[in-house]
């Protein structure tokens, strides 16, 4: 019998907890070192796939995703090694996607190489600003000018390079950021991740905030242009918004991050790194120790995972709504009524439906043009709780 995790596939997920700086926007669990023992680490990565592989042997890995952190950091040999260990470990799907983050301070045409040869195929540069200015602003440590370079000697390197950009910044208008995007269209290979600045609280840029000294923040109205713009002038560049934030050509969508908004099975190794794994029917979440030493620690003792719990049908549903429904194809709604053993409520779909916001054409459920930007509302209109 197909189990669920089928329906989005199954990938892998290594984190690299370690920066060359914190960023003051970011929340994801990153530290600076200035020294990391990587063989030590590399022992670790490769404890970790051994375990999780007596747990889920046989299936197929359609994409690895070195995240971080910035794992441009990342020995090439050791990259390497986790490359060889998985792919002994598991069969590989044809013409795997393996994904590495770089930023482009940490860019070196020799460490690409290296990448390269050790199996990487795809790159995700993290360029976030195409001025100096607000790439200080940003706590960013490259320039402009290094990150043209670095992204010259990724496109030498791999057929397949994303990046980043930031908008709603500090000061940005919307003629601002239309200037800012032409450039990055004329740039782009195949793909481009496209996010608004969110505040977080525990960053540097959330305690500013919450101060009231972070100022010069469009307001809601400018913001709203912002995605418009983005929207428009992606999609007359034949790079349409397959996901809320993500923009690709045909058959150039993120492979990875689509077993996330599809709802696969993931493994997640690395401190702070999420999983989801279904062992004997039962999905279940995992978490790995989030400061790095405890992780290692960890590892050193047994393994890294400092949860792992069953997720209940109705919270299953409402995982698969939530990702599902950032992307242009939608969901369907035969899943969700398997997962959570009900269908959505009539009641609901038709006041969305009625009101624009979504479209149902047989068992598909999608978010209109219209409604993603209160992609949000909608979601929390439909979950279960």
């Amino acid at each position: 019998m197909t189990e669920d995790w089928q329906e989005g596939g199954f990938g892998l997920y290594v984190h690299w907890p370690f920066c060359q700086a914190k960023c003051p926007y970011c929340d994801f669990n990153s530290h600076v070192s200035r020294e990391t023992d990587q063989d030590h680490w590399c022992r670790a990565y490769l404890s970790e796939l051994d375990r999780y592989a007596a747990e889920v042997p046989g299936r197929v890995v359609t994409s690895v995703f070195f995240g971080g952190g910035t794992p441009s950091l990342m020995n090439p040999d050791v990259v390497g090694a986790i490359l060889d260990r998985i792919a002994r470990l598991w069969p590989m799907a044809n013409a795997p996607e393996i994904t590495l983050e770089a930023n482009p301070s940490s860019v070196e045409a020799g460490r690409f190489r290296g990448y390269s040869t050790a199996g990487v195929n795809r790159v995700s540069m993290g360029i976030q600003a195409l001025n100096n200015r607000d790439l200080a602003r940003l706590g960013r440590l490259h320039s402009v000018e290094e990150a043209y370079t670095a992204f010259d000697i990724a496109r030498q390197n791999f057929s397949r390079v994303s990046f980043d950009l930031i908008y709603a910044r500090q000061g940005q208008t919307v003629q601002d950021w239309q200037k800012e995007l032409e450039q990055a269209l004329a740039m782009a290979v195949d793909h481009l991740s496209l996010y608004q600045l969110t505040i977080e609280p525990g960053t540097a840029f959330g305690d500013r905030f919450a101060r009231g000294t972070l100022r010069g923040l469009p307001d809601e109205d400018e913001t709203a242009d912002m995605y418009l713009l983005t929207q428009d002038l992606c999609q007359a560049a034949d790079l349409s918004g397959y996901e809320v934030s993500n923009h690709a050509a045909p058959g150039a969508e993120s492979r990875h991050n689509m077993i996330y908004w599809r709802y696969g099975d993931f493994v997640g190794i690395g401190p702070g790194a999420h999983g989801r794994l279904t062992l004997d029917g039962q999905r279940h979440a995992t978490v790995g120790h989030h400061a790095p030493g405890a992780w290692l620690d960890a590892v050193d003792s047994g393994h890294g995972e400092a949860t792992r719990d069953a997720i209940a049908p109705a919270q299953q549903a409402d995982e698969f709504l939530m990702m599902g429904l950032r992307l242009s194809d939608g969901i369907a709604l035969g899943r969700y009524r398997a997962l959570s053993g009900h269908p959505l409520p009539c009641e609901k779909l038709s006041y969305l439906s009625g009101m624009g916001m979504i479209e149902v054409s047989g068992d598909t459920m999608r978010v209109t043009e219209k409604g993603r930007p209160l992609l949000n509302a909608i979601t929390r209109e439909l979950l279960s709780g």
